[in-house]
């Protein structure tokens, strides 16, 4: 596709099986973690911290749907937010980082089917999210991330997301990452610049049940 590999981070993500995974993740070199529930992150980090594993240090990436109410826990933790739609969410995460003492990479979910309701800011709101979050001191604006529509031909989708991102890096350079593609559609988004993939039934079969 003619893409250096390396420009690429593999995001595993983890929900729904065990820490065990997490670990043997990352003894085969998997260090990008990525949890959609808050609970189940917190009790895998726990489980890792009391375990007699040694494993390489891990970067933690949220990628769930994120409520306000959960932002003191998450920016206890999460290295990167992928999942940042609303300017209340990045005011509140940003004063959970700074009473954490943490600073944060952050993405701003766009919403590619203009459908808020399903995640995501729409595209025509970016500019003033991307705004809100760049001027929290302890956030960073890396990037943004979307999920391809259900039923659409994710080209399409991505393409459009490609489009945003090249928009939003006009009004702020820095921030480069596309958080795009699963396990069913990481190849169009690969084909569309992404520099983020979020990967689990790939990685690990498909889930037998919930964790926590």
């Amino acid at each position: 596709m003619g893409r250096d590999p390396h420009a690429i981070a593999l995001v595993a993500v983890t929900k729904g099986f065990p820490a065990s995974d997490v670990a043997s993740l990352a003894t085969l070199g998997v260090t990008e973690i990525g949890e959609n529930r808050d609970q189940d992150a917190r009790a895998k980090l726990a489980e890792l911290a009391a375990s007699s594993w040694q494993l390489p240090p891990l970067t933690w990436h949220f990628v769930g749907r994120l409520q306000t109410n959960k932002c003191r826990s998450i920016a206890r933790y999460a290295h990167v937010v992928h999942s940042v739609d609303r300017p209340e969410v990045a005011v509140a995460l940003a004063s959970a980082a700074q009473r954490a003492g943490r600073h944060l990479d952050v993405c701003a979910q766009v919403s590619l089917d203009d459908d808020p309701s399903r995640g995501g800011v729409v595209a025509g709101e970016l500019s003033r999210l991307a705004d809100q979050i760049a001027g929290q001191e302890t956030l960073r604006l890396c990037g943004v991330m979307a999920i391809a529509p259900l039923g659409a031909d994710p080209d399409a989708a991505f393409a459009r997301l490609a489009a945003i991102a090249a928009q939003l890096r006009t009004e702020h350079p820095q921030a480069t990452a596309i958080s795009a593609g699963m396990s069913a559609d990481l190849e169009a988004a690969i084909r569309h610049g992404a520099t983020h993939l979020r990967v689990g039934s790939a990685l690990l079969g498909r889930r037998t049940a919930t964790f926590g």
